[in-house]
């Protein structure tokens, strides 16, 4: 097997290469490694630095990147799995030259999460997280983190798929990838609080094509009881841009009062605040003597979601100015007429014409259509 260095942060590893024409190259080799997720392992390293768990599970290692990474660039006792022995052999071969405290198993995932427990657990499948999650709930004592990319069911342009994979009716609207991430973590929620242990989301979000979720896990049947209170829906009427959030396991029937139509239930989904301002000023404190490829995406991800207001979902004011046909003014001008207004505003990291707010819908359109 032909194998090339990689370099990611501060740290080399060997993957095997890839033939670049393919459709999706990661597909072509013997062993899958994606080039295109080193944001998301970037976001990893920077968090786990911070945050700094005893130990650390990369559950499906595949090349091990994630894990080796961590071994180094965080320095903290790492276990690297993969089902294959292929995958496992190459891995161990990595680890012996990036060296640091690193075991490697070849297990199913299920098998080992559901036989050792880990300070912090790593979920970062092909496709969907959700058989790993219940065993990952059970092996996680501090920190649980969780990578999705089947953003086509999470999302709702795969319905069915969606529902059977996350027991949750998402709906494909212009706020789509944020109800993806929220349905994901909503489903992580209603797994751990079968155990009597609740979650705090720490660091969530979604780029390209992947969600991610990082997460503090809590013992204690209040806990559980205190994350089963952010489980709810967006309900969302199908014919405007009207929206409410409504806690609780089973939606209740209400009407649009713009329009008289009936909402629809978006969920049950995650209510309330995905991130945690003060892990993520620690991250950007740290993230410029880290030495990360996608330093540059990170420092203008981060501010964003350190200020995002905690509402379930956003505008794209330029589709309300389509509806209205007005032509949108610039972003940073209507959120300060919402603010003006009394109400909070801020842009949003899932789209770069998002206003999330807290004003009601006929503020936002005359913030849009007021013409100074």
């Amino acid at each position: 097997m032909e194998k090339v260095p990689v370099t990611e942060g501060r740290t080399t590893f060997f993957a095997p290469v890839q033939d670049e024409n393919a459709a999706f190259p990661p597909g072509s080799a013997p062993i899958f490694y994606n080039r295109r997720m080193e944001a998301n392992r970037d976001a990893t390293v920077l968090y786990l630095s911070v945050m700094q768990p005893s130990d650390y599970l990369d559950a499906m290692g595949a090349m091990g990147a994630r894990g080796l990474r961590v071994a180094h660039e965080v320095g903290i006792p790492v276990t690297v799995n993969d089902i294959s022995p292929a995958a496992a052999a190459e891995i161990r071969e990595n680890a012996d030259r990036v060296g640091g405290e690193i075991e490697v198993t070849c297990m199913d995932a299920n098998a080992l999460m559901s036989t050792r427990r880990f300070d912090a657990v790593d979920l970062d499948p092909f496709g969907t997280p959700a058989p790993f999650t219940d065993a990952a709930c059970r092996s996680a004592k501090r920190f649980l983190c969780v990578t999705a990319t089947d953003t086509a069911p999470l999302c709702g342009a795969h319905l069915k798929a969606g529902m059977r994979r996350y027991f949750a009716r998402p709906m494909n609207t212009e706020y789509h990838r944020e109800v993806g991430l929220r349905i994901l973590l909503g489903f992580v929620a209603r797994e751990m609080v079968k155990y009597d242990r609740g979650i705090t989301p720490i660091f969530c979000f979604a780029h390209e094509h992947f969600v991610r979720l990082h997460l503090r896990v809590w013992g204690r049947v209040k806990n559980a009881d205190q994350t089963m209170a952010r489980i709810g829906y967006v309900m969302q009427c199908p014919h405007c841009f009207y929206r409410e959030e409504q806690a609780g396991l089973l939606p209740e029937t209400a009407t649009c009062p713009v329009c008289g139509a009936a909402l629809r239930p978006v969920g049950p989904l995650w209510l309330g605040a995905v991130n945690d301002p003060g892990t993520i000023g620690a991250m950007i404190e740290r993230l410029p003597t880290m030495g990360l490829g996608t330093e540059t995406y990170l420092s203008r991800l981060l501010p964003l979601l350190a200020e995002e207001l905690p509402t379930a979902s956003f505008y794209d004011y330029h589709k309300v100015a389509q509806r209205l046909r007005a032509s949108p003014p610039a972003i940073d001008v209507v959120i300060n007429r919402l603010r003006d207004a009394g109400y909070q505003a801020t842009r949003t990291h899932y789209e770069g014409t998002g206003i999330r707010t807290d004003a009601p819908l006929s503020v936002l359109e005359e913030a849009i259509t007021r013409r100074r």
